[in-house]
């Protein structure tokens, strides 16, 4: 059971650290890209960031998933709230902007998808808190 825990607040560490990296850093530059290459910019940022992020998402979720069938609890459970926040969040609020910019830089869908991201980047932080108080707490 402790290894599953430390493998999950690894991944979701790591994914708390990587959206803020995206919330503040990377999608704030996107403005900066230019119309005549943009296209080929956000092509290039959906591949890269799917072959990054697809597998940590998909094993943060797997692990979630076993720690609420093998030790349901409060914090396992509002864990698995925010987990469910992210992705739906990622689902109808930031894919679908991220489809418009794929055909060309459009400032509102930009503003949409920084000021929607603050969802995600709210709920892993809040997840990260969680992750770290279910391992303070394993540590007893």
């Amino acid at each position: 059971m402790h290894a599953l825990l430390v493998a999950h607040a690894a991944l979701t560490l790591v994914l708390c650290g990587l959206i803020w990296t995206i919330q503040v850093v990377h999608y704030p530059l996107f403005a900066g890209v230019g119309q005549e290459r943009y296209v080929a910019y956000q092509a290039a940022h959906g591949t890269r960031i799917t072959v990054l992020v697809a597998p940590l998402m998909l094993a943060e979720f797997a692990t979630a998933g076993l720690l609420v069938y093998r030790a349901p609890g409060t914090l396992t459970l509002l864990g698995a709230a925010l987990l469910a926040v992210v992705w739906l969040s990622t689902a109808l609020l930031q894919v679908p902007q991220h489809a418009r910019l794929e055909r060309g830089f459009d400032e509102a869908a930009h503003r949409r998808l920084v000021t929607s991201n603050w969802v995600r980047t709210i709920a892993w932080s809040a997840r990260g808190a969680v992750v770290m108080r279910l391992l303070v707490d394993a540590m007893r």
